[in-house]
Order: C-alpha cells, then structure tokens, then sequence
C-alpha cells in the first residue's frame, strides 16, 4: 500500500536549518521572497505561520517589514520637514527642539517597528525621573506621538506604540481674575505709551503677541474697531510675524474713550500704515520678557497689586464677558473657534455670584421674578464688571 503523499505547499517555503530549527520565507505583493522574523521549533508552527501571512497579504493588512526598519531619528526628520509649512514658525521651532533635545537622544537609533508601548512608558518615566516638567513631557510625547501615528499612517507599522501611556498630570494653575477696577488702576499705573498696550489686553481681550503686532492700519478710530490679524512669536531667539493663533483674524470693538486715547496717540506716532503702535525705545518690535520687565511688572507694582501676569487680563477679560454676555461673546473676543475653549481655560466664575443667585432663588421659588432674565447691559444692579466696554 502506497504511503500518504505529502501535500505541495502552495504559498511560501519552509527549510530545516543547522540548529534543527526551521526557517519559513514567503513572497511579498512585489514578488520579492523575505524570511519570517523569527525561526519556528517545527515545521508545522513555520506553516501556521505562513498561513497567518498570507491571509494579511490577501486581506491587504501586510506591511513591508523593510519601511519598519526606518530609525526614529529619520523619520522624524521627514514628518518635521513634511508638516512645517502647515504649522507656524514658533510651532516648527518646539517640534524641532523637543526631537532633538528629548526624542532622538533617547529612542532617535531605535527602529520604528521596534518601539512598544513599555518603550514609550520607560521613555516617559525616564523623563519624569530627570526631573523634567509635566507640561515638557506631555509636549515631548505629543510630538512623537504624532510622528508614530504618521508612521501607521503611511503603513510602516499596525499601529502606533503611543498608546495606553500614563502621563504626568499638570499643575492644576488658576489665572488671577482682576475686576474692571483693578485692571484699570494698572492701565493708569502704566507708562505712556504701554497704558495703551495694557488697556487693550484688558479691555479687548487681545494675547500679548497680537498687541505687539498691531500696526496703525489695525485702528478704526471712528467706529471703534480694532483688527487682529497678526502675532509677534519669539522663536529660537528670532522674532517673526505670523497669524493669530488658530489662525482666527478678528474684528473687535473696544469702547469709546479707548478708541478715542488710540485715536489721539495715532496722530504723534511716526510712519506710515503699517507703521508698529508699540515699540522699544529704539523703534525695534517688543520682545516679551524684556517688555514686562520694563514696562507691565512696574505697573502692577504701582498699582498695589501681586502675582498679576499679561494673560491674567486676558483671562479676566473673558471672564467679564462671559458672565454679562455669554460664552460665545467671549470666544469671538478671544478668537477661540471652539467655546469650549473659552469656559475650560478663561471663564471663571465671578466672586458674589452665587451669593445673588442664592438671593435670586427666593424669588424664583415665590413665583415673583421669572426664573430666566434677559442677558445684557441694561441690568439696573449693573456691578460694573462689564470689560468689553469698560472705560479705561
């Protein structure tokens, strides 16, 4: 009786090698034969395998192993180098100190396939056990998480290996909420010309760098209107106009007596349209730290107040108008696209509020007041508190 013929193997091949191990190879889409990454203790496990392999080739979920065997370093520097011109020039700046002072060092000569969640775990803990910041972390792992999901992206690997990680959680840090009053007593406190300056992050809500880049064709003295579409950013030292962040350009009201002190601080300012409204002494853009040193800081101190930053009159202007005019006034102030920003980052609750819901209540309860009152400026028990056109 003939013996039971050995079935032909239609897809791949399998070898017994020296070691008594057993090596299995199989033909790419491209036709190209590669060899599993691992040998096999018997040929049945080498078969299973190529099985396993030939189901993701027919399925279209095979990755070439070769385009996995990219270093970190050289990938990074390909998504970085594909991704600027779409990101602002302080942006392109932090990607590109955060890979090579914090990524590359530590995982740049690993390949991409070779990373795994531990290894990013490891690589994170590494950093928390240097001593570095949760926000200087958390930026790092954004960065490279980005470039991991790239990498999936363009099928070098299955997925990425940024998953899963436990970061460190950041200080939980309130802004100072001025009210209008002491907001204004630094506006009065504050050197000619940077009272201005100050006034409009206060009272306009603008960031620092988009007051700083605000030109004499931004100014509509006659209706009152400034227009934010530009922001000065430091980046490795060098300072560069962009747009605003988010790209949001705006147009802001600001109130009469602001308008009418711009209007007059115009007519003695030098140059042409696009001439700066605030610069140095020696007509050169403002740099921050230098500006606050100089000019912010000393007004603060003039006014009898503490532990008052540039964002905080930012972040109490929006307050301000969030609690008289809704969240969404705020956020078109701000330039927030997305008002969820606004309440997560700048609308606080305003001190005594709750004191006069609590007092409001009883009347609600009595049926004597309606329980939803119109929003707006014409409250008789207006406390002041308004910001958007608060005079300075």
């Amino acid at each position: 009786m003939a013996g039971k013929r050995k079935s032909r193997r239609t897809f791949g091949r399998i070898r017994k090698l020296p070691s008594g191990r057993f090596q299995a190879r199989y033909p790419g889409p491209d036709g190209v034969l590669r060899p599993a990454d691992r040998t096999f203790a018997t040929s049945t496990d080498a078969d299973r395998w190529l099985v396993r392999k030939r189901i993701e080739i027919e399925e279209g979920r095979w990755l070439d192993p070769v385009e996995g065997q990219t270093t970190v370093r050289d990938w990074a520097a390909r998504w970085l180098a594909a991704v600027s011109p779409q990101l602002k020039h302080k942006t392109q700046a932090s990607y590109r100190s955060l890979i090579n002072s914090l990524i590359n060092p530590a995982l740049g000569d690993r390949e991409v396939s070779s990373l795994r969640p531990i290894t990013i775990a490891e690589w994170v803990g590494g950093m928390k056990t240097k001593g570095l910041s949760a926000l200087c972390i958390r930026q790092a792992y954004r960065v490279l998480s980005q470039v991991m999901r790239s990498a999936v992206d363009n099928d070098m690997i299955p997925q990425t290996p940024c998953r899963g990680i436990k970061l460190p959680r950041m200080p939980q840090t309130e802004p100072h909420i001025l009210t209008p009053l002491e907001a204004s007593r630094i506006v009065r406190s504050a050197a000619k010309p940077h009272d201005l300056l100050i006034a409009l992050l206060a009272y306009a809500g603008l960031r620092v760098g988009e007051a700083f880049a605000l030109r004499r064709m931004d100014i509509d003295v006659p209706r009152g209107f400034v227009t934010v579409d530009e922001n000065l950013a430091e980046a490795n030292g060098a300072l560069v106009f962009d747009t605003p962040k988010s790209h949001q350009k705006r147009l802001l009201r600001v109130g009469p007596s602001l308008a009418k002190r711009l209007g007059k601080y115009l007519e003695t300012l030098p140059g042409g349209d696009d001439a700066l409204l605030f610069n140095t002494p020696a007509g050169k853009p403002l740099r921050y730290n230098q500006w606050r040193k100089a000019y912010f800081d000393p007004a603060v101190s003039a006014a009898g107040l503490t532990d008052v930053t540039p964002h905080d009159l930012r972040a109490s202007h929006g307050t301000w108008v969030a609690d008289k005019y809704g969240v969404m006034t705020a956020a078109h102030r701000l330039g927030h696209s997305n008002a969820s920003v606004t309440t997560r980052h700048y609308a606080r609750p305003v001190a005594g509020r709750d004191d006069q819901v609590a007092e409001a209540s009883d009347s609600w309860l009595s049926g004597d007041e309606p329980a939803f009152g119109g929003r707006g400026g014409n409250d008789d028990d207006d406390d002041g508190s308004v910001g958007a056109l608060a005079p300075v």
